[in-house]
């Protein structure tokens, strides 16, 4: 059981610095804030964008990542 507990600890913590990585950073300049940033951002679609979707992901990994934290802390003992 803990050896696949620890696995599956792998594999969400790959997944999860892959997703964040994949995300765009919050200091995209001056220029990409005033130009396009205020329409992603106050737009309808926010939760459809990449942004969006990269954004619930990583709030879903990184949920399963403490519940199996917690599954392994619990299970070694």
């Amino acid at each position: 059981m803990t050896l696949a507990l620890t696995i599956i600890q792998v594999i969400l913590s790959i997944a999860l610095i892959a997703i964040v990585l994949f995300q765009s950073g919050a200091q995209q300049g001056l220029s990409g804030s005033i130009a396009g940033g205020a329409e992603t951002f106050f737009g309808k679609n926010k939760a459809r964008s990449m942004d969006g979707i990269l954004a619930k992901c990583t709030a879903v990994v990184a949920f399963l990542f403490i519940i199996t934290s917690i599954a392994l802390f619990i299970f070694s003992k």
